[in-house]
């Protein structure tokens, strides 16, 4: 099964904006999918989460959503790692307080390089959604300029 993913991984770095979600819901495996693929690069998945709270706990409040978005190109910078980036936990870039699109940084940061990265929401039809619409963390995005591979 992970040798379909290394194909499309090979595929998508022929477009504009090379980005590959990996959607399912929650226990599909996403996580381990992406560390079977960062094994056999030799490579690493970068837990944002992790990496963005560090930063963040270091800004001011007042800052935070002005600087998520450079603090998030700072980690992948820092990252650096076959030419491609392997994203998980990207759950804190929803948080309302930060104010950023996280799809859209996710998108950006694939226009310098290709991008895997755990979507930790769902795709409806053609639309990748995170939360229910009653949470105040709820989004939703269009597919398009994106590349899904179910899990």
């Amino acid at each position: 099964m992970t040798d379909s993913l290394e194909q499309l991984v090979r595929d998508i770095r022929a477009l504009q904006s090379p980005l590959i979600l990996l959607v399912g819901p929650p226990g599909s495996g996403k996580t381990q999918r992406l560390r079977q693929l960062a094994a056999k690069l030799s490579s690493e998945s970068i837990n944002v989460g992790l990496e963005l709270a560090r930063l963040l706990a270091a800004t001011p409040n007042n800052k935070r959503g002005f600087s998520a978005g450079e603090l998030l190109r700072e980690i992948t910078n820092n990252h650096k790692t076959g030419g491609l980036l392997l994203l998980d936990n990207l759950e804190l870039l929803f948080e309302p307080s930060l104010q950023v699109n996280p799809l859209d940084l996710i998108k950006r940061l694939a226009h310098a390089q290709p991008v895997v990265a755990v979507w930790p929401g769902e795709l409806r039809g053609d639309r990748l959604t995170y939360a229910d619409m009653s949470h105040p963390e709820h989004r939703d995005y269009s597919r398009e300029g994106v590349v899904v591979f179910e899990v």
